[in-house]
């Protein structure tokens, strides 16, 4: 599509290529990438969410230079629930792949060479769904699993492995117990073993329990040993984890566990597997920026593996999986390396302790996602750059040659419209004493022009999370924007993970403050120095970003409009009905719940709604179960008694994010028609309004 224009045109006018339809067909999300070896040759793995299939994660696979094929058809779907957030769905064993189906959760297989029809190998649970399983490895013996299980209806068929005290300490809240069928007690969330031989397909044997979190459960090369990570409420994994062995006694079986990281407290430790010469490796915080580290079963020995200041080889565990090495097949480690929130590639030699990586040249490459060994040497990774979209590719650690194996998709669009990130740091905080982060972005556009005179609206974005960040790889969702005449800040606020330990720390009973101020801050630097129109600044946020948005519109006048999607109005009630993972996550950002429930009132947007005045738009999927929507219902209904203008679009069968392609493209359309309203301009896209809209 060419667009030109004859005549200045202004800001947020613009006509743009980047549509809302290019948005959902472009938001194909890939997922971690695995390797086995077919001889001659290997075959690469990879998962595909496809909102245009209603959401569906797809596992695909590409032989050498074959097409890729998909491996899984409708109406399976290769996604689970654990943690509600999820990953590690599937993973390779010897002769069959393995996954969690989102249907009803339980675990298939499917032979790797020929065709048929995935086979459960877990039994039904009493409810539906209510037995979860993620994270799971292979024995290298190949007759049984490991892997995490979330108990949802506490009536699991076998708890031998705790009856024989091989359970860990029971967490703080007694979640020990829940394995009763105590309704009112929370999800157990366990290592289970799951045989595969003929005698007992599928049954489950728990070998960890008692502490209220497990992940990473993985088998030395040998398969005599089995490591793990475990953490209690209310520490988050990227607050404090043990690291956990345990020596394999037989089949479906492990002997006395040991806590060999992490069993100071404090220290967050993840990312942990084993190398090829018996080696566990895992990213540890201790020096303040996440670093390799390494363990020896042999002597029982620990040793830092790299001492990076100001980068670090990690990153907040929000998901299963989120391993940032690898190791090639010469026993060196590619590693994914953040620096201020951009990832870089690079290796490290495990037996010069200390040394600095060595770069991969990868240009192109700001954003990794996963990584695996491929043949030869070759390392496979899933990544997105500034002007590309996530693909998976084939790289040369030594030289850098780059082979694409699963091309990003092609977005129609020529690398001129596309809007580069500019990273920029300014003066934040009440003294304006702290250093806070961003990446700007300002409208682009070739052949486009504005009016004479006009600075561009500007849209601040506060990524969700909290603990999360933004990143700089290419994202339709942000060119939506620039393309027609929007510049977009990107805030990395205080509480952001990339930078440390001590800047992701900010946010320590400061949620709802120190990300404000941020994000008020940035807007006010821009305006200030001219890049942006003071009198059209909004704010947008998803989930905690949400949140954000509604606290600054009610700490400062700033911001002329603000767009919530599915965000946390009030504290209070997200404390008392939200899923386990996050049930004592706000201990740490706000404080223990009820014991100070007064912060949680104080901070709750909820509450303050008098002090709302700018219009506001609201999206919500309604099947959210990490922020239900009762909560944007109770924001809507505060404005709307205030006679603010406002809109509420509510989504059928989306969950926390929208993942359907309609809902994804109309989501889109109603907020630059929203910003329209208000700003006083007019869209150049044809856009049905919401006709349940209120004074816009």
């Amino acid at each position: 599509m060419t667009v030109t224009m004859a005549t200045p045109t202004p800001y947020g006018s613009w006509p743009s290529p980047i549509s809302a339809e290019s948005i959902a067909a472009g938001g194909v999300g890939i997922g971690g990438v695995s390797v086995r070896s077919t001889g001659d040759g290997s075959e690469v793995w990879w998962s595909e969410l496809r909102p245009t299939e209603a959401g569906r994660v797809v596992l695909v696979s590409r032989t050498d230079d074959n097409a890729p094929i998909d491996r899984i058809s409708a109406p399976y779907s290769a996604r689970t629930r654990v943690h509600e957030y999820g990953g590690g769905a599937w993973w390779l064993g010897a002769t069959n792949v393995y996954f969690a189906n989102w249907e009803d959760q339980r675990v298939y297989r499917l032979p790797l060479d020929g065709d048929g029809d995935p086979e459960p190998i877990t039994a039904a649970p009493s409810s539906p769904a209510s037995w979860r399983y993620a994270d799971g490895r292979e024995h290298p013996g190949g007759d049984w699993l490991v892997c995490v299980r979330e108990d949802h209806d506490g009536k699991a068929e076998d708890k031998t492995a705790a009856d024989d005290g091989l359970a860990g300490p029971a967490g703080p809240n007694g979640t020990a117990g829940t394995n009763g069928t105590d309704d009112t007690a929370e999800a157990a969330n366990e290592i289970v073993a799951l045989g595969l031989d003929a005698g007992r397909p599928g049954q489950a044997v728990v070998l960890a329990t008692g502490t209220d979190f497990v992940s990473s459960p993985r088998f030395s090369p040998d398969g005599a040993w089995l490591s793990w990570i475990r953490w209690n409420h209310p520490d988050m994994p990227w607050d404090s984890t043990e690291l956990c062995v345990a020596a394999v006694t037989g089949p479906c079986s492990i002997g006395e566990i040991q806590v060999v990281g992490g069993s100071g407290g404090g220290v967050s430790i993840h990312g942990a597997d084993w190398t090829n010469d018996g080696r566990l490796i895992y990213s540890t915080d201790e020096s303040g920026y996440w670093n390799l580290a390494q363990w020896k079963p042999t002597d029982s020995s620990s040793q830092s593996l790299t001492a990076l200041d100001g980068q670090e080889i990690g990153g907040p565990p929000w998901v299963f999986g989120t391993q940032r090495w690898t190791e090639l097949s010469d026993g060196r480690l590619a590693v994914i390396i953040t620096t201020s929130a951009v990832d870089s590639l690079g290796v490290v030699n495990p037996n010069t302790p200390g040394a600095e990586p060595t770069p991969i040249p990868s240009e192109g490459i700001s954003a990794v996602a996963g990584l695996a060994a491929g043949k030869n040497g070759q390392l496979l990774v899933t990544a997105a750059g500034p002007t590309s979209l996530p693909g998976v590719y084939e790289i040369d650690p030594s030289g850098g040659s780059t082979k694409v194996i699963r091309p990003p998709e092609d977005t129609g669009v020529s690398p001129d419209w596309f809007s580069r990130a500019e990273a920029i740091s300014f003066p934040s905080g009440a003294e304006k004493g702290r250093t806070a982060h961003a990446f700007f972005y300002p409208p682009t556009g070739p052949n486009l022009s504005a009016v004479d005179g006009e600075t561009p609206p500007l849209i601040v974005m506060g990524h969700g999370g909290p603990t999360s960040h933004s990143g700089s790889a290419l994202r339709l969702g942000t060119q939506y924007w620039t393309s027609r005449g929007f510049a977009v800040i990107d805030v990395n606020y205080g509480g952001s993970t990339g930078f440390g330990r001590a800047y992701r720390e900010l946010l320590k009973g400061e949620w709802g403050i120190v990300d404000v101020e941020d994000c008020i801050a940035a807007a006010s630097h821009l305006a200030d120095v001219g890049r942006v129109d003071a009198a059209r600044l909004a704010i947008r946020g998803g989930s905690a970003g949400g949140f954000t948005v509604l606290a600054a519109l009610e700490q400062s006048k700033i911001f002329g409009a603000g767009t919530n999607l599915f965000g946390v109005a009030d504290l209070s009630a997200l404390a008392a009905d939200t899923h386990k993972f996050e049930s004592r996550y706000l201990d740490g950002l706000i404080g223990p719940y009820p014991e100070r429930s007064d912060l949680y009132n104080e901070r709750s947007p909820i509450n303050h709604t008098d002090k709302l005045s700018s219009p506001l738009l609201v999206l919500q999927g309604l099947e959210d179960e990490i922020v239900p929507p009762s909560q944007s219902e109770a924001i809507v209904a505060a404005v709307a008694a205030k006679g603010i203008p406002h809109a509420y679009v509510a989504f059928e069968g989306e969950q926390h994010g929208f993942r359907q392609a309609a809902n994804i493209i109309r989501s889109y359309e109603v907020e630059l028609w929203f910003y329209g309203r208000v700003f006083g301009f007019e869209p150049a896209d044809d856009i049905a309004p919401v006709a349940e809209a209120v004074g816009l």
